[in-house]
């Protein structure tokens, strides 16, 4: 005789902590990284069930921990959940690898991303030891109009296209932000002819960013590795010098996925 769901209550219970759990990983997503009191703030429960919900939520990888500092954000197993689609390559494993070898030559935080419609999220992170991480950008969705990465996605896709996505206007994020196509589309030619893109404090004051593109087994454009800093320290006359040391990393993870189109990359042609 086949045992019979529990009925009412406990059903009930079961869902509404599913819910809270995935609302938790939402308000870290939000958040960058949070600790048990904001995040139990946010979802209006005591602490107690908030710590419930991340342990279980840590034994199975979805969040980490942040260091000693109590806080928590997302965890790899959310990467290997996005990276399991057939329409897309593996990213995780050749990505971490190079991401952690340009964070160590760089000093400063890189990324991959990929496009998701006119925004892109970052899906695998390594932090340089000259970074002070304030926060985790796995996980993260920002404007690709206003982002390296963004700029070298979007310059993949033809104009018409690119129109469509981010509209007439783009949105500004400061005062540097790109918010006419026009000069959008100027600039992603540039990215197409260079193969690198840059961006000076377009999405955050005192942020800089530089991207090259990642190439699968066709020559299609599948995602951007990225390396940003503060603009006092990654500044527009150290792009060329970053540019080169991220196309060269983005070379390593395409010809893990199969395309033999890159050649080496000298650092002098891109001064």
């Amino acid at each position: 005789m086949a045992k019979r769901e529990p009925e009412g209550g406990g059903r009930t219970a079961a869902v509404q902590s599913v819910d809270r759990a995935l609302h938790v990983l939402e308000i870290i997503a939000k958040l960058g990284q949070g600790g048990v009191t904001e995040i139990a703030t946010e979802l209006g429960v005591h602490k107690s069930t908030v710590s419930r919900l991340i342990a279980v939520l840590e034994s199975r990888g979805y969040v980490e921990q942040v260091s000693d500092r109590g806080k928590y954000r997302l965890g790899f197993s959310l990467v290997r959940l996005a990276g399991s689609t057939s329409a897309r390559p593996d990213l995780v494993g050749p990505g971490q690898d190079a991401c952690t070898t340009l964070a160590a030559e760089t000093g400063e935080t890189t990324n991959i991303a990929v496009l998701d419609g006119n925004r892109i999220i970052n899906i695998v992170e390594a932090i340089g030891p000259r970074s002070i991480a304030l926060r985790s950008w796995v996980g993260q969705s920002c404007p690709a109009h206003a982002t390296s990465s963004g700029k070298v996605l979007l310059a993949a896709l033809e104009p018409a296209a690119v129109r469509e996505l981010v509209g007439v206007h783009p949105a500004a994020y400061t005062a540097d932000t790109i918010t006419e196509f026009i000069d959008l589309a100027a600039q992603l030619a540039e990215v197409r002819a260079s193969g690198w893109a840059s961006v000076r404090e377009e999405l955050e004051v005192g942020l800089n960013a530089v991207a090259a593109p990642v190439y699968d087994h066709t020559g299609t454009t599948v995602a951007a590795l990225s390396v940003s800093g503060p603009s006092y320290r990654l500044g527009p006359e150290r792009f060329a010098e970053m540019a080169a040391l991220t196309m060269a990393g983005a070379a390593a993870i395409s010809r893990r996925l199969g395309y033999l189109g890159y050649g080496r990359v000298d650092p002098g042609s891109l001064a």
